[in-house]
C-alpha cells in the first residue's frame, strides 16, 4: 500500500506447459493528441491502453517493472492507473472449456476516462487546494474517443466481425470515477461472467459496469451486413454529475460498405437508476464446474455495518481555497495513508503505523438516506483497521448516505471474491432486510455496487491471511479517504499463514 521509489525492469514471463515466454515493457511518458490537444501521459510501451497479457488458468506469471517515470507508483496505482493500464486476460486451462458456446473470437473492450493533462498532477492539485478534482474531458473506448467530440483528428475504435460469427467481449471499466452503460446498436448482449466468475446467462440491450469491474458478454453478428455503433455513457445518481458524453466505437461487418446502418444510439439516461438496478438484480451465480463451489456463509461470526459518506475537515495549508477541504469516510473515519506500508508494519509488529480499532458500526445512527441539511459533516482522520480471525464468516453491510454528494459507490475489497447477498433502498433494517437475502445463487464478485439512497450486503469467509485494502473505486473518493483495511490473522498452519516477504523485497524508507 505504500509508494516505492524503486526502479526495476518489467519482463513478463509466462509458463506454458514448461515453456517460458518472455516479453518486456517500459513505463514512461509519451505524447498523445486527442480533442485537438497534445497531452503527456505516463504509459506502458508508449501505448494507451498498455499491452495485453494473455495466460491460461494455472499458468505462472513473472512480472518485473522498469519505471522510467518521475515518481514511484504501485502496480495497482491510484490516479496513475488512468493511463498506466492494460488488460490481463486469463483463458481457460488447456483441458477446460467455457460453460457456454465457444465463441469464434474474442475482443477486449477497455472503457476509460480521458483528461487533457497529467492524471497525478490533477489529483495532487485537488488535494493541495482542498477542492474536488476536475471532471474528465472525454471518455474513451480502447484509447479512442470516437466521433462525437468535434475534433476531426480523433480516432474511433473499430471491431471487425464476420456475419453469423459469435464474439466474446471482455469488457473492463478502467474509468477513474464513472460507472458506465455500454451497448451495441441493433445487437443483443448476453452476459456470461462478472469479476472472473461465471453467471447465469441473460440477455440485455445494455450493461452497467463500475470502475474496477470486468464483465464478459457474448454478441452474435446476426444483423444485416454493415456498420453499427457501439457506445458508452456514464451513469450517476449523485448530486455532482459527470459530463454526459457519449463515446462511440464501430461494430463493423467484413465487406460492409457505406455509412452506419444504425445511427440512433439507445442508451439509458445518465441518471437512470431503474436501468441500473434492473440490470444488477439479474446477475446470479451459476452452478458450473468452472466456478468455485458455492459456499455462502450462513452463520455469521463477524458483522460490520459501514456508512459511506463524503465529508469535510478543516483545511489549514497555504494552498487551501476554502476553510474546509473535501474528504470521504467509512463510519466517519477518513483513511490516512501511512508512510510505512501496513502489511510491512503488521508483519514486523512495527508500532505507531495503524490501530486495530476501525468502528464496526457508525458512531452515530441517523437517517442515512434522508435530508441531512445542517448535519455535521466533519469527519475524523485515522489509519484504523478491522482485524478478523482466520476462517471467520464475515458479513459487511454497506450503507450509502446523503452526506456530501450522495449517490452510489463501487466498493472493492482486495484479497477476496465475496458474495453479494442483498441490496435495497433506504436505510438498512437489520431485522427485516436479511430476510430478503439471496443465499441460493448470489454472484461471486470483488466489486459491489452500493446504490444511492440504499444499501448492499456481502459475505465471505476470512480464509486469506494478510492485510487487505477496501476502498471506493471512484478514485476521487479513495484519494479523499473512503478506504479501510481488513487484517486477517494467521491460521494454525503454515498453509493458513502469511507468507514471509522475499529476501530481496525493498522496505519502506526509514524501516
Amino acid at each position: 500500500m505504500g509508494l516505492q521509489q524503486d526502479t526495476v525492469t518489467w519482463f513478463v514471463g509466462v509458463l506454458f506447459l514448461s515453456t517460458l515466454f518472455l516479453c518486456s515493457a517500459e513505463v514512461r511518458e509519451s505524447n498523445f493528441t486527442k480533442l485537438c490537444n497534445t497531452t503527456t501521459l505516463l504509459v506502458v510501451n508508449d501505448s494507451y491502453p498498455g499491452p495485453e497479457i494473455r495466460v491460461r488458468r494455472g499458468d505462472t506469471v513473472f512480472v518485473n517493472v522498469h519505471n522510467q517515470g518521475n515518481y514511484g507508483f504501485t502496480i495497482h496505482c491510484d490516479w496513475t492507473r488512468g493511463s498506466v493500464q492494460g488488460a490481463f486476460i486469463i483463458l481457460p486451462a488447456e483441458n477446460e472449456t467455457y460453460p457456454f458456446p465457444t465463441p469464434d473470437a474474442d475482443q477486449t473492450i477497455i472503457l476509460q476516462s480521458w483528461y487533457n493533462g497529467d492524471y497525478k498532477q490533477i489529483i495532487d492539485q485537488a488535494l493541495a487546494t482542498g477542492i474536488p478534482p476536475r471532471q474528465p474531458d472525454a471518455y474513451a473506448i480502447n484509447g479512442n474517443l470516437g466521433d462525437t467530440y468535434g475534433c476531426t483528428n480523433d480516432t474511433i475504435f473499430r471491431m471487425q466481425v464476420d456475419y453469423e460469427k459469435m464474439y466474446l467481449l471482455r469488457i473492463i471499466n478502467a474509468a477513474m470515477n464513472e460507472q458506465q452503460f455500454f451497448t451495441i446498436t441493433n445487437h443483443t448482449l448476453t452476459v456470461v461472467a462478472q469479476d472472473a466468475s461465471y453467471v447465469q446467462r441473460f440477455t440485455s440491450d445494455y450493461i452497467l459496469i463500475s470502475p474496477g469491474q470486468t464483465m464478459d458478454v457474448l454478441v452474435s453478428a446476426n444483423q444485416n451486413v454493415g456498420q453499427y455503433y457501439m457506445a458508452t455513457r456514464p451513469f450517476s445518481d449523485a448530486s455532482a454529475m459527470p459530463p454526459d458524453n457519449i463515446t462511440t466505437g464501430i461494430f463493423q461487418y467484413t465487406n460492409s460498405d457505406g455509412g452506419l446502418n444504425a445511427s440512433l444510439i439507445t442508451l439509458p439516461a445518465r441518471d437512470d437508476t431503474n436501468a441500473t438496478n434492473s440490470f444488477i438484480s439479474r446477475i446470479r451465480n451459476t452452478n458450473v464446474t468452472q466456478n468455485p463451489p458455492l459456499k455462502v456463509p450462513t452463520g455469521i461470526d463477524r458483522r460490520v455495518f459501514i456508512a459511506i459518506a463524503t465529508n469535510s475537515v478543516p483545511c489549514n495549508t497555504s494552498q487551501c481555497l476554502l476553510p474546509n477541504r473535501f474528504v470521504a469516510s467509512l463510519n466517519n473515519v477518513s483513511f490516512v495513508f501511512p508512510r510505512i506500508d501496513i502489511l510491512q508494519a503488521y508483519y514486523n509488529s512495527t508500532g505507531g503505523v495503524f490501530t486495530e480499532d476501525f468502528p464496526l458500526n457508525p458512531p452515530v445512527f441517523y437517517d442515512f438516506t434522508g435530508n441531512l441539511t445542517g448535519f455535521n459533516t466533519i469527519a475524523e482522520l485515522g489509519t484504523r483497521a478491522v482485524v478478523l480471525n482466520y476462517g471467520e464468516a464475515v458479513e459487511i453491510v454497506l450503507q450509502a448516505t446523503q452526506l456530501g454528494g450522495g449517490g452510489s459507490h463501487p466498493i472493492h475489497l482486495h484479497g477476496f471474491s465475496f458474495y453479494r447477498v442483498g441490496s435495497g433502498s433506504g436505510n438498512f433494517n437489520n431485522e427485516t432486510d436479511p430476510r430478503t437475502y439471496n443465499l441460493v445463487d448470489p454472484p461471486l464478485i470483488n466489486t459491489i455496487h452500493v446504490p444511492g439512497k440504499g444499501w448492499a450486503a456481502l459475505r465471505f469467509f476470512a480464509n486469506n491471511p494478510g492485510v487487505w485494502f477496501m476502498h471506493c473505486h471512484f478514485e476521487r473518493h479513495s484519494s479523499w479517504g473512503m478506504d479501510t483495511v481488513f487484517i486477517v490473522r494467521n491460521g494454525t498452519t503454515t498453509e493458513t499463514s502469511i507468507r514471509p516477504p522475499p529476501s530481496t523485497m525493498p522496505r519502506c524508507p526509514g524501516t
